[in-house]
């Protein structure tokens, strides 16, 4: 029996699998081995449906042969295969970085905690991202998400507790708002197949629930993507969870999030919908501009650089949905490319940092006084994501701001264009404060280094480094997936 035709479903069943299975083992080097087995047999998944999809068009598969929509159909287009690869490729790096992290963050006996909430939720990410059935989203949301609250209360500083129950009530919050909107949805509609759902609304389009359902997804959703002004937890959570945990939520967590965004704007109420007849484009404008200048201006001042990368990553957030609000092909070409330029780009980032925390002992600014010496290949990594995420040509950032500077002239909107400049140069601001701590100071002589960066910690951050660079040059694989993805939401088609 061939196991092609189930890849779909293997996609989420291996690592959602794989979590009770480390309860049992309960012992820390079997259960990295199987998780690690389950996220890169799940990559090897999603790259073969990522080829099937680039050569045949959409995948559909539906559950316990329950024809859609009336059983569970997972769906598989240009979009959401695209996604799987990123999830996949990080959650395939970040495992091999996390061993040797772990052991200086996490005790020992929680190890193998560490694993199964890991695999809970890539399983979580992975299930909203391939399936067709809107309530089934929200059921991986809550997967992903419980267990996202525990990996982040593992962090060794007792701060983490606060930063995971902060997440905790604006979460629930959130999923709060996105299980409503779906259940107005449903009652309009009959269905929760997210195909059927967009052929349906058609006939209810301006009533009042289905208004009300896209004003509870929307709030709901942003406060999963960390849209500012609803980004609050994201600081902490990113600052005082362990290294692994960080660099794996920031560059899968948010962009997921934005990918639910999408799916519920374009593949179900349709674009049409929501910026032709309400004034979403003016409001989306409006708080990606806040979050592009306001975490931008917020992250200079910062004195870790966790947390100054963590607002970074809201800053980063605002260009994602500055792509959205065109509502146009090209800007939403840029809004996917910058899920996956980011997604690496910070991924990079905290992987490098956890490195520093490692030997410097902590990721303040007066901690990596002369890391440059100390760590040369590590600083000049940071200093490559850090250009990455300026914009510089030759990084996998710029490519993402051209196209956003390539929708704001096609629209003839140059103010956009000198705004998304002028936000560019608090980039420089803040990634130069790391320049002049790493190179323009003396190594302070009363911090005592640690060990040397082990090379299962090493070679992950590097090759996510390396992906940086590389996809600032060859775009064939981003800019083809995401023009091609672009195409199907802006034609209406699931």
């Amino acid at each position: 029996m061939s196991l092609a035709p189930h890849l779909p479903a293997l996609q989420v069943v291996i690592p959602l699998l794989a979590a009770p299975l480390t309860v049992l083992l309960r012992r820390r080097g079997l259960s990295f081995a199987l998780v690690l087995a389950a996220s890169w047999l799940a990559l090897a998944i999603a790259v073969s449906l990522w080829w099937r999809v680039h050569d045949s068009g959409p995948i559909s598969y539906a559950m316990g042969s329950w024809p859609p929509p009336w059983g569970i159909e997972y769906r598989v287009d240009a979009l959401n295969a695209f996604m799987l690869v990123l999830v996949t490729g990080i959650a395939a790096l970040v495992l091999p970085y996390s061993r040797a992290s772990l052991l200086a963050e996490v005790p020992p006996q929680q190890h193998y905690l560490f694993y199964t909430m890991f695999s809970l939720c890539l399983a979580g990410l992975l299930g909203i991202t391939i399936t067709g059935d809107a309530f089934n989203i929200f059921v991986f949301l809550e997967i992903s998400a419980l267990s996202t609250y525990v990996l982040i209360a593992l962090g060794r500083d007792r701060r983490a507790l606060v930063a995971s129950y902060q997440y905790l009530i604006m979460g629930t919050i959130g999923a709060t708002f996105i299980v409503i909107g779906i259940g107005l949805l449903y009652l309009m509609t009959g269905t929760l197949n997210l195909a059927d759902m967009g052929n349906r609304i058609g006939a209810v389009q301006g009533t009042r629930p289905v208004l009300a359902a896209l004003a509870f997804l929307t709030v709901g959703i942003s406060l999963k993507l960390a849209l500012f002004p609803l980004h609050q937890w994201l600081p902490n959570a990113y600052t005082y969870a362990p290294s692994a945990v960080s660099a794996f939520l920031a560059a899968t967590a948010t962009k997921v999030a934005v990918y639910v965004l999408l799916r519920f704007y374009f593949s179900v109420f349709g674009h049409s919908q929501v910026f032709g007849r309400l004034p979403m484009q003016e409001a989306m404008l409006l708080l990606a501009l806040a979050g592009m200048f306001v975490a931008a201006a917020i992250a200079i001042v910062q004195s870790d650089l966790r947390r100054l990368f963590a607002y970074s990553s809201i800053s980063q957030v605002g260009y994602i949905i500055l792509g959205l609000s065109f509502d146009s092909k090209t800007g939403l070409v840029a809004t996917i490319v910058h899920l996956f330029n980011h997604g690496i780009t910070k991924g990079a980032v905290f992987m490098l940092l956890g490195c520093v925390a490692l030997v410097m002992g902590g990721t303040t600014l007066a901690r990596v006084q002369g890391l440059g010496r100390r760590m040369p290949l590590t600083s000049f990594g940071i200093v490559l994501c850090g250009l990455s995420l300026i914009g510089v040509p030759g990084t996998a950032g710029f490519v993402s701001k051209w196209y956003l500077i390539l929708a704001a002239v096609q629209q003839g909107q140059w103010w956009l264009v000198f705004l998304i400049v002028l936000s560019s140069l608090l980039a420089v601001a803040y990634v130069w404060r790391f320049i002049e701590a790493a190179y323009f100071h003396e190594p302070r002589r009363d911090i005592e280094v640690g060990t040397t960066v082990p090379w299962s910690m090493a070679v992950p951050a590097a090759l996510l480094v390396l992906a940086t660079l590389y996809f600032g040059f060859d775009t064939s694989f981003t800019v083809e997936s995401a023009t091609r993805a672009a195409g199907q939401l802006m034609a209406g088609r699931p």
